[in-house]
């Protein structure tokens, strides 16, 4: 098990998270049900689930593409990322049926907010470039539990001292810096 793979997609994806619209909806969530327990373990089997089919994804694209033409493509995607992250998310507020109770209701929304999201599609890239759909899974769970536990049982504190435009900013820097990081093994295996 790679942990280079583990703490690389840990830090991509719970950098990203912050502000993004999934990490909106646990907020949203946790004020409605007031079940922290019930919404975190929603938000990790929807995560699980989604993030294993990204996961799964990547690493079947790293099998049919050729090394150095997938290290352009992660660099081209990493750097969109980065420049994805720069734009604030925001949440149009999703009422659900609330008779499914708190966990359902979670992983139903989460599974569904995360279809396309920059942090699924950053899993699809991050399993191609490490070529591990276990070790990115696990990394990208964890990164979406710490960023979303915060809005969980942190939400009204944080959200007055943390200015998301500097988080913006650092999820940008490290999903540049994959980018670039990619780009250079692209150019080195010419």
């Amino acid at each position: 098990m790679s942990l280079q793979a583990i703490v690389s997609s840990f830090l991509l994806v719970a950098a990203s998270e912050m502000g993004d619209k999934t990490q909106l909806l646990a907020f949203s969530l946790a004020a409605r049900f007031r079940r922290p327990w019930a919404i975190m373990a929603g938000i990790f089997v929807a995560t699980v689930l989604n993030h294993g089919l990204a996961s799964s994804l990547g690493g079947w694209i790293s099998t049919v593409v050729p090394h150095h033409l997938l290290a352009y493509l992660l660099a081209a995607t990493f750097i969109g990322f980065g420049l994805w992250s720069l734009r604030p998310d925001t949440l149009e507020e999703a009422r659900g049926p609330e008779r499914f109770g708190a966990f359902a209701t979670t992983v139903v929304l989460f599974f569904l907010a995360e279809m396309g999201d920059k942090t699924q599609l950053a899993t699809v890239a991050l399993a191609a470039e490490f070529r591990s759909v276990v070790t990115v899974t696990i990394g990208t769970t964890l990164g979406m539990l710490a960023a979303d536990g915060l809005a969980v049982f942190l939400g009204g504190r944080l959200a007055a001292g943390v200015q998301l435009k500097w988080v913006r900013w650092t999820a940008a820097a490290l999903f540049f810096g994959f980018g670039g990081v990619a780009l250079w093994s692209g150019l080195r295996g010419r």
